[in-house]
């Protein structure tokens, strides 16, 4: 199996530096700031890099599952928020929530449900967060 790789360079101090990150493949390469991070300012961050992989890799899973258990998805569309928050005296991504919804014919809810909750324990990205609170709503659409 593949190694994936990203790289990251920070210049300066915490609060007025500013850096960047790229990914191996150069699909991706963005600024980041304490202010993308910790405020509103433009540019990227950890935490966001984060939610896009777990929506990606939750999204794959779940059409996987679906496919393996007979079941042809037209499309899975799934967000996820990552929350980070300040935690004694440092910060931690206390929780993430994925919200999902997908057109997948001839499936209940029920089924459907199962699938997407075993999806969300399976991925790989959810194993590598499983000390943070992962939350899912799913729906058929």
């Amino acid at each position: 199996m593949p190694v994936r790789k990203a790289s990251a360079v920070w210049n300066g101090t915490l609060k007025e530096g500013n850096g960047t990150m790229k990914m191996q493949s150069g699909a991706y390469e963005g600024k980041y700031s304490f202010g993308s991070r910790f405020d509103e300012d433009p540019g990227t961050n950890p935490e966001e890099l984060i939610a896009a992989a777990h929506a990606g890799c939750f999204s794959m899973a779940l059409s996987g599952a679906l496919t393996k258990s007979g079941f042809t998805p037209e499309r899975v569309e799934t967000s996820a928020k990552a929350h980070l928050e300040k935690v004694g005296e440092g910060f931690k991504i206390t929780r993430i929530k994925l919200t999902c919804e997908a057109s997948v014919p001839g499936i209940d809810d029920a089924a459907f449900q199962d699938l997407a909750a075993g999806a969300k324990a399976g991925c790989p990205v959810s194993q590598a967060l499983a000390g943070v609170d992962i939350s899912l709503d799913a729906q058929l659409v």
